[in-house]
């Protein structure tokens, strides 16, 4: 089947330029991935800590390719019913209850209980059919005509068994419903699958996947996603910024600063009319980058020592 948006990815330099196009600042490793995904119809595992921009990307590849989106969060106790299909049980039970007033309509006039259990069993089939399937996000992403951008969120938070039933999607883009049979994918979805490295996950699942990496940005990276992300913040105040940022990186705090946190602080920046950084507007805004008393207690001291720094050591956006 020819898909119009298969030729969007005809090179990684087409697909690092597309994903900026949906307002992603894209790294080598990170379009070359999404490039060998399509190619090689395997998922992408994308592991790195939260906030540097994994789950952006699977919203970004969807919005430059036009595909849908169809996203699957995970969590303990995460099992078949909520993820590929469950049964319309309020449906089932209404026709349930029609065919029980409407039994002997039914049944006829069968002479015998083996005939009349037959006629019942072919009425019975008929409450595990498509027209009582509920169908899931896995089931929606195979089912996608055209296809779809599938994001399996957090994966490491479900349970290993959930990771076993995963296996067959990964590997053939089908899954098996044991009432209707094998559904397969005309159009196999990009499949990205997220995680935050809360666990191990199993080697059976790694092997059907590419790895991606992605890790807190440099500064010149990080100064190219704010431009894109914040427009409306000054050059001198992006720079200082994200030089502040990287500063922040350097210490032992409990929690470091990602990518979410730099461009929430540059928005509140933008939004109290900051030209630039100075003590008194870092110490007020600090706890939009540190998510710890703890950490926010240890930075206040240094402050002015990491603005100089900063101001020092900020790096022009090319």
């Amino acid at each position: 089947m020819s898909i119009a948006w298969h030729g969007l990815l005809d090179s990684i330099e087409a697909t690092e330029a597309g994903l900026q196009s949906a307002g992603y600042i894209a790294s080598r490793p990170i379009s070359t991935a999404l490039y060998l995904a399509h190619h090689l119809r395997k998922p992408i595992l994308v592991e790195g800590p939260a906030g540097v921009g994994k789950t952006e990307l699977a919203k970004a590849a969807a919005a430059w390719l036009g595909l849908p989106l169809i996203r699957m969060q995970c969590y303990e106790g995460l099992d078949e019913s909520k993820a590929l299909y469950e049964w319309k049980y309020g449906k089932q039970l209404l026709y349930t209850q029609i065919l029980k007033d409407r039994m002997g309509a039914v049944l006829g006039e069968e002479p015998g209980l083996d005939a009349a259990m037959r006629r019942l069993h072919g009425v019975s089939d008929l409450f595990f059919s498509e027209e009582f399937l509920e169908p899931r996000p896995l089931l929606r992403a195979l089912r996608e005509p055209g296809g779809a951008v599938l994001l399996v969120d957090e994966v490491d938070k479900a349970d290993q068994e959930f990771e076993a039933f995963l296996l067959e999607l990964l590997s053939d883009y089908q899954v098996s419903i044991p009432e209707i049979g094998t559904v397969r994918a005309e159009v196999a979805p990009i499949v990205l699958l997220t995680s935050n490295s809360m666990r191990d996950l199993g080697d059976a699942l790694k092997r059907r996947c590419l790895h991606l990496h992605i890790g807190l940005p440099d500064a010149r990276l990080e100064a190219r996603i704010i431009a894109s992300r914040v427009p409306d913040a000054a050059e001198d105040l992006r720079r200082q910024l994200v030089a502040f940022v990287q500063q922040l990186r350097t210490l032992d705090l409990k929690k470091l600063p990602s990518v979410s946190e730099t461009i929430d602080w540059a928005r509140v920046l933008v939004l109290l009319h900051a030209p630039q950084l100075d003590h008194t507007l870092v110490r007020e805004t600090l706890n939009v980058l540190l998510k710890f008393e703890s950490d926010i207690e240890a930075v206040a001291p240094q402050i002015g020592d990491l603005l100089l720094k900063a101001k020092r050591e900020a790096v022009p956006i090319r």
